[in-house]
């Protein structure tokens, strides 16, 4: 069974960066893709990043490319994502996200998520 964690939120002031961390459990690590989604208040959730299982296919939103980036690391079963340059509009919180493949997650769709981590970024 998959159980996803998420380490790393807190409040914060514009302009600084946090880095999310996401501890995978379970079996077959590198079947999975993995995402970060994101949940502002009276929002839908929406897709933040994506990545293959290899590493190789990576996406980020459009509004933010350039200051997110997703990564990971199949030895130690866990996924990054590094913000930088935060908005008070990145305020949410935060989902790891797995799922067969990264197509699904950019659609916001994940075979499993995690219980969530808050991210404030005042002005």
């Amino acid at each position: 069974q998959v159980h996803l964690v998420e380490s790393g939120g807190g409040l914060v002031q514009a302009g600084a960066s946090l880095k999310l961390t996401c501890d995978f459990s379970g079996p077959n690590f590198t079947s999975y893709a993995m995402g970060w989604f994101r949940q502002p208040p009276g929002k839908e959730r929406e897709t933040v990043a994506a990545i293959s299982w290899s590493g190789g296919g990576m996406y980020v939103a459009d509004s933010m490319k350039g200051r997110f980036t997703i990564s990971r690391d199949n030895v130690k079963k866990m996924v990054s994502l590094q913000m930088n340059n935060l908005k008070p509009e990145d305020t949410a919180v935060y989902y790891c996200a797995a799922g067969s493949n990264t197509r699904l997650l950019i659609q916001t769709s994940a075979q499993v998520t995690g219980q969530g981590t808050q991210v404030t970024v005042s002005s």
